[in-house]
């Protein structure tokens, strides 16, 4: 349900591709109801923490660009997705913060390691193929004292919805591009090395039932 954080798979007949065209398109009509809805204050609240050097992995369409404040210096933004990355572009015109788009996925980022103040990825971890690689990464090219914000939807806590997740997880990430509904991401961020900060369990409005659990929140890249 986001941005992507790992690139297509265009194997077959195209289909991929061309669907991935259309999700791009619509991706922003889609999520309109939502952002209305609350989404759009979880990306205001967190994002105006960010300062300095951020990276942004999985960014789709560039939802997030409104709520980045003038603390930021250079915004790096890695979207693999060609669809995606070619609406970033036109939304990074004249933005008022120096920004470079990456056409990488959120496993190889081509940055130096330790150089970045904050990495955000919103409902991008659900993507990725590796998760743990992913994160892996995120930490490498922060800083010591850095720190990653996300916003994920997440498996539920309701065993009911959780089993809808784990037997509906194939078709519904042919719809989303590759969006698994039952990644349990706030176990996955600490087991990747990261200390917690802060995170919020919460509940999305005007999504399907199956990515309506998130969590909001922040990790310090520790030792």
């Amino acid at each position: 349900m986001a941005g992507s954080g790992a690139a297509s798979d265009s194997e077959g007949m195209g289909y991929v591709d061309i669907w991935g065209e259309i999700f791009a398109a619509g991706y922003d009509c889609f999520l309109s109801p939502a952002e209305k809805a609350g989404l759009a204050g979880y990306r205001h609240r967190l994002l105006k923490s960010a300062t300095g050097r951020v990276v942004e992995i999985g960014a789709g369409t560039g939802v997030n660009l409104p709520y980045y404040g003038s603390g930021v210096t250079e915004l790096v933004i890695a979207e693999p997705a060609e669809a995606m990355a070619r609406r970033l572009e036109r939304k990074t015109l004249g933005f008022h913060i120096p920004t470079r788009i990456l056409r990488a996925p959120a496993e190889r980022l081509p940055l130096e390691t330790a150089s970045f103040d904050y990495v955000v990825s919103t409902l991008v971890l659900c993507t990725v193929k590796d998760p743990l690689a992913a994160l892996a990464e995120v930490r490498r090219v922060l800083k010591a004292e850095g720190r990653l914000l996300f916003i994920e939807h997440v498996r539920s806590d309701d065993p009911k919805l959780a089993a809808w997740q784990d037997r509906l997880r194939r078709p519904w990430g042919w719809f989303g591009c590759g969006c698994q509904c039952n990644r349990q991401t706030a176990e996955s961020i600490p087991a990747a090395g990261f200390s917690l900060a802060e995170l919020r369990r919460d509940r999305l409005s005007k999504v399907p039932p199956l990515v309506r659990p998130v969590i909001v929140g922040s990790a310090a890249r520790g030792g």
